[in-house]
Formats: C-alpha cells, sequence, structure tokens
C-alpha cells in the first residue's frame, strides 16, 4: 500500500506540469486585455502600454510561459495582477471560508444522502422510496444559483431568519452549505439506494435473517459495510464535484472564498490568480481520488493496491 501511495504522489508531478501548460495557454486565449482593464476606461494608450509593461505581457509568449514554468517549479506563483500581493498569499486569505464551506456541505450530504439511500432501499417500491427519490430527482435537476436564490429570497428576505452574505458565524454556512450540498446528496440517496437493493439480495444477508438476527442488525452490520464499498468512490467524487460547484455558489452568496476570487480574477483576467487556482484544484481532486482508493480498501480487504 505505502509503495502505491509513494507512486501515485510521484505521478502528480507530470500531471501538475500539463495542467500548467494546458490552463497557460487557456488563460492567453481569453478574450481581453488585462492591462487595458487594470488601467480603467479612462487611460489613453500610454498608460496601457505602461501598465502592459509593468506586468511584463509585453514580453513574447515564449519567455512568459518560460517564466511562468520556471516560477511554478520553485514554488512562486506571481503576484496578482489586480492586487499586486503575491498570490499565494491571496489564495491563503481565501482558502478556509471554501474548504469549511465544502466540509459542512459533505457532511449534511452524505448523511442525509445515506439515511434517505437506506430508507427507500428498505421501504423500496413503497411510499418513503417514492418520496425519497422524488426528492433525489428534484436536487439534481434543480440549479445550484437558482436554488441559493430562491432560499435568500424565503430564509434572509422574506422571514428574515438567515443572513445572505458574509462569513463570520455558523448562521452565515446554512444556505450556502444547502445549496451547494443539494445535488450531492441527491446523488448520494440515487446511489446508496441502488447499492442497498443489490445488498439485501445477496445470500449471506438472507443468512442472516435465518440465523434470528435482528433486521436493523443485519442492516447496519452486514449491509452497510458491503454497500458502502461503491458509495465512497462516489462520495470522493462527489466532494470534487463540490470544489467545481462552490465557484457558483460562492458568487450567488459573495462568499469570501475561492470560487468567488477565481470569477473575480476571471472578469479582470488576472493570469497568475486564475493559473495557481487552476492548479490548486486540480491537485484536491487528484489527492482526494488517492485518499478514496486508500480507504476503498480498507473497506474492502480483497483489494490490495501493488
Amino acid at each position: 500500500m505505502l509503495n502505491y501511495v509513494i507512486k501515485r504522489l510521484l505521478g502528480l508531478i507530470p500531471t501538475l506540469l500539463i495542467v500548467a501548460v494546458l490552463v497557460f495557454l487557456f488563460v492567453h486565449l481569453l478574450p481581453g486585455d488585462p492591462a487595458r482593464l487594470i488601467a480603467g476606461p479612462e487611460a489613453d494608450a500610454t498608460v496601457i502600454e505602461l501598465v502592459r509593461k509593468q506586468l511584463g505581457l509585453d514580453q513574447p509568449l515564449y519567455r512568459q510561459f518560460w517564466h511562468y514554468i520556471t516560477s511554478v517549479v520553485q514554488g512562486d506563483f506571481g503576484t496578482s495582477m489586480v492586487s499586486r500581493r503575491p498570490v499565494s498569499e491571496e489564495i491563503a486569505s481565501r482558502f478556509m471560508p471554501t474548504f469549511w464551506l465544502t466540509l459542512a456541505s459533505m457532511a449534511w450530504a452524505v448523511l442525509f444522502g445515506l439515511m434517505a439511500g437506506i430508507v427507500a432501499a428498505v421501504w423500496r417500491n413503497r411510499w418513503p422510496d417514492r418520496l425519497g427519490m422524488a426528492l433525489a430527482v428534484t436536487g439534481i435537476s434543480f440549479p445550484a444559483f437558482a436554488l441559493g436564490m430562491l432560499l435568500m429570497q424565503i430564509f434572509s428576505v422574506e422571514l428574515g431568519w438567515l443572513p445572505t452574505v458574509g462569513a463570520d458565524s455558523w448562521r452565515h454556512y446554512i444556505l450556502p452549505s444547502l445549496t451547494l450540498g443539494a445535488a450531492v446528496a441527491a446523488v448520494m440517496a440515487r446511489f446508496t439506494r441502488a447499492s442497498f437493493v443489490d445488498v439485501l439480495n445477496e445470500d449471506y444477508m438472507r443468512t442472516a435473517r435465518a440465523k434470528g438476527v435482528s433486521e436493523k442488525w443485519v442492516i447496519l452490520k452486514h449491509g452497510l459495510r458491503n454497500a458502502m464499498i461503491p458509495v465512497v468512490t462516489m462520495m470522493g467524487l462527489q466532494f470534487g464535484f463540490l470544489l467545481g460547484g462552490s465557484i457558483v455558489v460562492e458568487k450567488v452568496f459573495n462568499w469570501p472564498g475561492l470560487g468567488r476570487l477565481l470569477v473575480d480574477s476571471v472578469d479582470m483576467r488576472d493570469y497568475p490568480v486564475i493559473q495557481a487556482e487552476v492548479l490548486l484544484f486540480s491537485l484536491e481532486f487528484i489527492l482526494i481520488n488517492l485518499v478514496v482508493d486508500v480507504l476503498y480498501a480498507a473497506i474492502n480487504p480483497a483489494i490490495r493496491y501493488k
């Protein structure tokens, strides 16, 4: 297992280098001139050219690329074109709000999804199953930005129960985490139901019941462990989805996190910040999949990675 983890970690290096090259090409293909946006609409050609020179955008593209790659290899992601702060500081100041929002969204989504899926599987083809799956389909089909605005309208504007913006207390996390985790909870519920239905029909489940084991214990001891094997993989994929989904949700709720920073950076064509954030999201997604593989082996002892 240790050798497998080391190999996967070493495989990060070429993957991240490829991502770095692709994101560099992508940001330079975006329409718009960062120097013009930063200089402002009233700036003349002389000022814009001066800003372009200060940002290093007057250099040939291959020189910009070489400077970018050599800096990234050394752990230097450059300076934000807008704030003139180091990109690492910009990201560090926004990381924790996004981390806690993602964690809160994942926590309630997994708990709700697992419980709804188990209940739907145990009472399949009856009203709890139909109700749970109807809610799941609704959660999957409802756009995150529309759900966020609907929740704000009801609980903030009409009822005045919860704040709309900010990240100063636990109350600020409720609406964004509900919005961000809704689709994940729906997917988890459907996937858990399908997995549990298969497990409930296995021979070892019938054997346990024949031995007089209570239905509750059969489900928790024999069913849950085996049904969780494919569910764990789905959890990892959904966590990666949350990282991407946070971009939309953070913009809707004006959340001071990485998602909103990325959107603002794209608007201003802040190349260094965009490049660093895409690299960070790629690294997080790869590491999450590695953790999922390790958990998969822990849950299912029959799997051994080499």
